[in-house]
């Protein structure tokens, strides 16, 4: 606070005990020009409420990924799912670190953290139009030895039984590479086989929900006969007919979509809480002309105190889904850093560490004692390469 050095570097997690994998979606597009599709932090200027009580961090700097993975572990959070994205031209190429778009989340950040052991991550496959897809061939040669080296390998990857977790975003013949569902299913099959060849006792591969319709559609079983283990969303599905909807409405929104998604298979689908989405910084013409519609969304705002409700009725409801289902073994959150497309719940200047402190009301034992210092207050915050907004006529009297 003072400009006084009280720590020599962020201090050890205290993890919080859960009986379950509690991960959190990861936009890693915060180090200086690197989203490509937008500015970042400097994107945010006019939205001084959304900035981080890292403030506007450099992602790719360890130091602030240990303040990350500190924070995440004090309130039950241990795991982190990372959107992994190719270049486009990658396209039927062997991958290098190179190649990725935003790859330094991980494998500068991440993989540069002094506490990352204390933590699991997983990827999720962004393989949409804009980013480079794969088809069978590719998917064997090229993603696979890529991500079992430098990801599956690693003793902190997500595992279940055995198998490391693959997300996948696009999930219904993978953007159109594959022609039918059961090339898409072989293609599945060989990387399980590729994986079984690399020590491991296969892959499971989970399949992105983004169509929010009736659970019983078809949907469902097409991504069943695509070969995907189970379900899983980046949102919770929930989206208002009207803006600004009551914390009530918010919570039996959400927990009916989980519902439904249960009713088609109670083994194979997976919570998601949303905290809120408001994605106003990217309704600017810029977007628009990427075809990205941000301003036809509505907006919900969901309180700290109905996040926590929100949690703890989808944790009923999961519990009581029969032993085995993935249901019972992942909690996920959404979304730890969408600062821009307005989805977070990591600290930052208007909410502080209320969503967090909600989820570790909800899912740990509530066995340890948070350290809420920010950088700021111990002495230690990294210089940083953004440009600090200048605030001073929103400022005046």
């Amino acid at each position: 606070m003072y400009g006084i050095k009280i720590e020599k570097y962020v201090p050890i997690p205290k993890p919080a005990t859960t009986d379950r994998i509690v991960a959190a979606h990861y936009y890693p597009a915060w180090k200086k020009g690197s989203a490509g599709l937008h500015n970042g932090f400097d994107d945010l200027h006019g939205f001084p409420e959304r900035t981080p009580l890292l403030g506007y961090y450099d992602e790719e700097n360890p130091v602030n990924v240990d303040f990350e993975i500190k924070w995440a572990l004090e309130h039950g959070i241990n795991c982190f799912i990372y959107c992994w994205y190719r270049r486009k031209d990658n396209e039927g190429k062997p991958v290098t670190v190179n190649d990725l778009r935003c790859g330094h989340g991980i494998h500068e950040g991440f993989f540069g953290a002094r506490y990352q052991n204390m933590i699991n991550f997983a990827i999720m496959y962004e393989n949409s139009g804009r980013w480079a897809a794969t088809n069978e061939r590719a998917l064997v040669e090229n993603l696979m030895p890529f991500w079992t080296e430098n990801y599956f390998k690693r003793e902190n990857y997500l595992t279940l039984d055995g198998c490391p977790v693959l997300f996948i975003c696009d999930t219904r013949t993978m953007n159109g590479f594959f022609t039918s569902r059961e090339q898409q299913k072989k293609a599945f099959d060989a990387c399980r086989e590729y994986a079984r060849g690399q020590g491991f006792k296969g892959l499971y591969i989970a399949a992105a929900i983004w169509d929010y319709n009736e659970a019983d559609t078809p949907l469902y079983r097409e991504i069943d006969d695509c070969g995907y283990d189970f379900h899983f969303s980046y949102n919770s599905g929930y989206s208002p007919k009207e803006n600004l909807p009551s914390d009530e409405e918010i919570i039996n929104g959400q927990c009916d979509m989980l519902q439904k998604r249960l009713e088609y298979d109670s083994m194979k689908h997976i919570p998601i809480a949303s905290c809120f989405r408001d994605a106003t910084p990217r309704t600017t013409p810029e977007w628009m002309k990427l075809g990205c519609r941000y301003d036809e969304e509505t907006v919900f705002h969901l309180s700290a105190d109905g996040f926590r409700r929100t949690i703890r009725e989808m944790k009923k409801i999961v519990d009581a889904l029969p032993d085995g289902a993935f249901g019972k073994r992942i909690f996920m959150l959404d979304n730890w850093n969408e600062w821009d497309e307005g989805h977070y719940i990591s600290p930052c200047h208007e909410h502080g560490f209320r969503y967090l402190q909600a989820v570790r009301e909800e899912l740990t034992a509530r066995d340890n004692l948070p350290d809420y210092r920010t950088p700021m207050d111990i002495g230690i915050k990294p210089d940083t390469s953004w440009d600090e907004p200048d605030l001073s006529e929103k400022c005046k009297i």
